[in-house]
């Protein structure tokens, strides 16, 4: 969500009487690379650009064919292939030895529904998954639609019925899919015509929370690492006791007898920090009743086993599954000791859990760092 953030502001930033931007957005992957699929680059056609789709090796190439696909008008798919041994190839220098197919898309701002438009909705609606279809193959066009055209799929009903009848139910049967595994996709259709459409249906979560309940100075570093991580960040605490260039970090700062648990869903991070026994026993219950997939407490073993014996005997009933979203004490053991290393060792575990991932070291992992 941080690059789509970034891409959104220096475009809205743009003055598109004089200037004119495409969308570059890494569609397929095969093998390895250093940016996935989903990651973009807003271009502009006088040579700057927001973002990235590698780790640099490919940006100078995307943006001499993205400037060519703005004059023309017309969306073109690039393919990178890195798997040849060939000096003279581009990012075969990373050692990625993969193949990245990026779309570039021209972007027209009078259209209602341009990729920034649907970007921009999908960031500021409701919190929850979406999966956006982008056309990235069809020749010539459907009742205006074409390659690069991009479609929500809560909108897509209408477009659907209206554009491609044949795809219905098919398209939504695959876009359901893609939500279940939470995991992207390449989608293949054949149109009654015989034309071939292909979309890239990218599971796009929204961003993940992280509600930190408490003001203690160690509060300070964990917002600075989870703010650069791109993070919504909510402070329960006294907005009060929390220093000013802190708060503008934070999304929000709730104070504690107004605190809502309704607020915390499955894309939702907790870490109880508040440095009071009494005050950490009290927000437990409330936070293990919640659709919380993470539940940090901060502090020793020994002290959270007292909090979940005591609220146990209160009548808190902590089931078996609910051990295995409690992280207590908080963090990876990464042998951590100031704050600023322990808010490390917090956010990486919290993005170890959020990815279904053990937080071990990649040299020990059997498989690929990314799934193929």
């Amino acid at each position: 969500m941080k690059e789509i953030k970034a891409i959104l502001k220096a475009y809205d930033h743009m003055d598109h009487t004089t200037t004119r931007a495409a969308l570059a957005t890494v569609v397929r992957v095969e093998g390895s690379s250093y940016r996935r699929t989903g990651a973009r680059m807003l271009v502009m056609d006088n040579g700057t650009w927001v973002g990235g789709i590698s780790g640099g090796c490919l940006e100078g190439d995307a943006l001499k064919r993205a400037r060519l696909a703005i004059a023309k008008t017309t969306p073109s798919l690039i393919t990178y292939d890195t798997t040849e041994d060939d000096a003279h190839q581009i990012g075969v220098g990373l050692g990625c030895n993969g193949i990245i197919d990026v779309l570039l898309a021209p972007i027209f701002p009078d259209e209602k529904n341009n990729p920034m438009a649907i970007l921009r909705r999908v960031i500021t609606d409701h919190r929850q998954a979406n999966v956006l279809l982008t056309i990235t193959q069809l020749e010539g066009e459907v009742n205006g639609l074409r390659a690069g055209h991009m479609i929500r799929s809560s909108e897509m009903d209408e477009t659907l019925s209206a554009d491609f009848p044949e795809l219905v139910p098919a398209l939504p049967d695959a876009v359901e899919d893609v939500l279940q595994n939470s995991r992207s996709a390449t989608l293949s259709f054949l149109l009654s015509d015989g034309r071939e459409i292909r979309f890239f249906a990218e599971f796009l979560p929204p961003e993940l929370h992280v509600v930190l309940m408490g003001h203690q100075y160690d509060v300070y570093p964990l917002v600075r690492v989870l703010h650069e991580a791109g993070w919504r960040i909510t402070l329960v605490a006294n907005p009060q006791k929390i220093h000013r260039e802190v708060a503008q970090l934070a999304q929000e700062i709730i104070a504690p007898e107004i605190f809502d648990p309704s607020i915390l869903d499955s894309y939702t991070a907790v870490i109880l920090m508040s440095h009071d026994y009494k005050t950490d026993k009290r927000h437990f219950p409330l936070v293990l009743a919640s659709q919380t997939r993470y539940l940090g407490m901060l502090g020793p073993r020994v002290r959270a086993e007292k909090i979940f014996r005591e609220v146990t005997e209160e009548g808190t009933l902590i089931k078996e599954q609910d051990m295995e979203r409690i992280f207590a004490p908080v963090g990876l053991d990464i042998g951590a000791v100031t704050p600023e290393e322990i808010a490390l060792s917090i956010a990486a575990e919290i993005r170890a859990v959020f990815s279904a991932r053990q937080g071990r070291f990649l040299r020990q992992r059997p498989s690929t760092i990314h799934e193929r």
